[in-house]
């Protein structure tokens, strides 16, 4: 209507208008008038946004499993307030940014996350959401963050309808099926993770088509074929990771020498062969891993220009010839392995005059002459292992790891050799404890009951449908399923069907009510990994603490091996299976924890089976508790079980990641025989001594350990695993692989089609019999 008016003729005429409609058409006030109303539409237009979004994080909210508390900012019967929640952030009237990272909850992500079209940033890391999860139709996000979860499916997506993407990371999920090809139209893709899941296929050509990449992993999936040279095009790349578990055919495409800008590459554990390709002396690149790889030939001379390079990793491979002289231009070189290859000749005084050089392993190699008398003398030199070699020795050589210090350094040597009634003494203070744990467990038992649920607390990990009286209704002696050092176990079934593992700790009273205590609980029940046992809760008084698992089926490797079936159920294929599954889970607590978390008492009574037989490492972190806590002086002299005990700890008293992989060691060549650690073999003989024993310390000669109880092994493997065995319970620590290194070594030999049920019968096996 106001279009038509000439507010001039009507001021010049007079009016019979009301004194508001007078003073609305007035000249100098149309242009307020067509303001106003265009304020009123847009402000009812976010109201309405905002609204709806606030009814799609209601959505969310409804498909999440958490406790009360996680998010009781997130008040359903106020809209209004949506912009004050938690992980929410909002700019002009919507929804921007949603960030639930690392909230340990559970279920499911509605599809109506989609309609929160004004997003920006979308973080789910770090839970447990489970399920299918697409993401569409949202044109302004720009950062995407579902890793650490166990989404399933695939990411077949539209992603044309989120083409401003610019990080997107789905690491860590089950996500099956081919890589996406769809990701190649986001063009303004910075970060690409897809690594840690089960895609298959080949690496798609046109991810070379990616050129703003700056990050690329696809590492820890189950891919195949070739590496496409045409990743060479992607000249901004600064990281790539393509190796553990995939299984490349061929080599190291050339092209990857274009990278201009890489700065750490790793290609381990992939089945790469060939020769490593001399262009990538072309690379500014700090980091270089290419280990556990088939590759051959001699070392490029060229890598001597990579004068960035730290960490050097070419272990575990056939690589032949000499170290190159040029590697004397590498100043900045921290770790050097070159550990498993063919390589020979002198070991040249150029390794001993790299100034930053900490770790140094050339073992299991040809390398012949006399150990360079500099070696150690940079004073940073921290892992040295130069056995398996035809040196000849040079007893000048210097520093703290060879038990001879040079003048300049303050280390003082340490014995190498335990008592020679160590093992005796450790049998008596072994029987001591228990009489003392038993002593302790009865007084305990009296007492427990008098506590009411009333003053007990529970602090839950998740969204628990029970309560501290249901979990107390467990605790009696007739649902007793195991006892050790740590504490009593307990077995329950909660109301809603929910079978749980109660573990009563023992010694662990009112000292243990500390912040630091309850820190490190809380550590643990943030832990989540397909290998590890769920701490589900914690409930504690004044007397006692209880820790409340998921209850795994099938019990624990010990009892499978050796328990009243003798291991008859675990064919070959299964337990290699486990083992590779108990690897993952101690290597996640060793290298993807922060702070790491070391087990302390790694055994096979450690190892649970859940319904299909898939292991799950249990009671990390409770030995030290105990030592901690002086549950016992027991355990404050012992951290372990005998017979799994790292042969170190007998003059250190001191133990770390190194102890853990000895002691899985010994839970490898438990699988391997069907025997247990001790007890078997005679007085003051273990497994280990047995097994070096009995195969002069040859895998070849592994047939005379295995269990005879197996009706058919592949030899390969069982050769393989013996191997592995072997290097994780080397008398010297040093010269043991990290949890990270057993990963990648039994991946190798690790099949896609296991048989989890029996293995017993000859017809499922296809390679060589004993």
């Amino acid at each position: 209507m106001l279009e038509g008016l000439n507010p001039f003729v009507f001021a010049s005429t007079p009016s019979k208008l009301n004194p508001l409609e007078t003073y609305f058409l007035k000249p100098n006030m149309f242009p307020l008038i067509v303001f106003t109303l265009l304020s009123h539409l847009t402000i009812s237009s976010c109201s309405a946004s905002l609204h709806a979004d606030f009814h799609v994080l209601v959505a969310l909210k409804n498909g999440f499993q958490f406790p009360e508390s996680l998010l009781s900012s997130w008040n359903s019967s106020n809209p209004s307030s949506v912009c004050s929640w938690s992980g929410v952030q909002c700019y002009g009237g919507r929804v921007v940014s949603l960030d639930l990272t690392d909230m340990n909850m559970c279920g499911y992500v509605s599809p109506q996350v989609s309609r929160l079209d004004k997003l920006t940033n979308l973080s789910l890391a770090g839970n447990n959401f489970t399920g299918n999860i697409e993401i569409a139709n949202i044109s302004d996000l720009r950062f995407l963050n579902i890793s650490n979860n166990q989404f399933n499916g695939h990411l077949d997506w539209n992603y044309a309808s989120i083409s401003n993407l610019e990080v997107f990371d789905a690491y860590n999920n089950n996500f099956t099926a081919v890589l996406p090809v769809g990701v190649v139209g986001l063009k303004k893709l910075r970060y690409l993770d897809l690594g840690g899941n089960y895609f298959y296929g080949t690496i798609p050509p046109s991810y070379g088509t990616l050129v703003g990449l700056e990050y690329l992993s696809l590492a820890g999936n189950d891919l195949n074929g070739k590496i496409p040279g045409e990743l060479g095009n992607l000249v901004n790349l600064r990281e790539i990771y393509l190796g553990y578990y995939n299984v490349f055919q061929g080599g190291i495409p050339s092209e990857l020498g274009n990278l201009v800008n890489l700065v750490h590459m790793d290609l381990s554990s992939c089945e790469l062969d060939g020769p490593i390709p001399h262009e990538l002396g072309k690379l500014l690149l700090d980091t270089l891993y290419l280990h556990i790889n088939l590759l051959s030939g001699p070392i490029p001379k060229q890598l001597g220009n990579v004068t960035n390079l730290v960490n050097l990793d070419l272990s575990h491979n056939a690589l032949s010839g000499e170290i190159p002289p040029e590697f004397t231009n590498l100043k900045q070189l921290r770790l050097l392995n070159l550990f498993m290859n063919t390589l020979h000749g002198s070991i040249p005084h150029l390794v001993a005059d790299l100034p930053n050089l900490e770790t140094l392993g050339l073992w299991m190699n040809n390398f012949t002459g006399v150990i360079p008398e500099n070696l150690g003398r940079n004073g940073r030199l921290q892992v040295l292992d130069l056995s398996s070699n035809k040196l000849t020795g040079n007893p000048q050589l210097c520093g703290s790891l060879l038990n001879n210090p040079c003048n300049f350094s303050a280390v003082t040597s340490t014995p190498r050799k335990a008592p020679r009634d160590f093992k005796l003494i450790f049998a008596l203070g072994l029987l001591i404890c228990s009489l003392i744990f038993a002593t302790a467990a009865i007084i305990k038992a009296k007492s427990f009951k008098k506590n009411g649920s009333n003053s007990w607390k529970m602090t839950a990990f998740q969204n628990l449908e029970f309560t501290v009286s249901e979990i107390l209704d467990c605790v009696k002696d007739g649902n007793v399923i195991g006892r050790g050092g740590a504490g009593i176990v307990y077995h329950g079934k909660m109301p809603n069907g929910m079978e749980i593992a109660v573990k009563k700790l023992l010694g662990l009273g009112t000292s243990r009510h500390d912040h630091g205590f309850q820190a490190e609980i809380q550590t643990l029940g943030n832990i989540r990994h397909r290998n590890i046992v769920r701490l589900l809760a914690f409930c504690s008084n004044k007397e006692t603490n209880l820790l409340v698992y998921e209850y795994m089926r099938n019990g624990s490797l010990g009892e499978a091996l050796h328990g009243k079936k003798k291991g008859a159920f675990l064919g070959w294929n299964l337990r290699y299976k486990i083992a590779v599954e108990a690897a993952k889970g101690l290597c996640y607590l060793h290298h993807d924890c922060s702070p790491l978390i070391v087990h302390r008492d790694v055994k096979s009574n450690n190892i649970l089976l859940d319904s299909s037989f898939e292991a799950h490492v249990a009671d990390f972190g409770l030995a030290k508790f105990l030592v901690d806590g002086g549950a016992s002086e027991c355990m404050s002299a012992i951290a372990g079980s005998y017979g799994y005990i790292a042969p170190e700890y007998a003059y250190t008293l001191r133990v770390d990641e190194k102890s853990d992989v000895y002691s899985f060691g010994v839970v490898l060549l438990e699988m391997i025989t069907g025997r247990k650690p001790v007890g078997e073999f005679g007085e003051g003989v273990d497994i280990v001594q047995w097994a070096k024993r009995s195969t002069n310390c040859r895998r070849e000669e592994v047939s005379n350990i295995v269990d005879r109880r197996l009706t058919s092994v592949p030899k390969d493997e069982a050769m393989h695993l013996l191997f592995i065995a072997m290097l994780c319970v080397q008398e010297n620590s040093i010269e043991r692989p990290t949890m990270r290194e057993v990963v990648q070594m039994l991946s190798e030999f690790a099949r896609h089609s296991l048989d989890s049920q029996s293995s017993s019968s000859s017809s499922s096996f296809i390679q060589k019999k004993f």
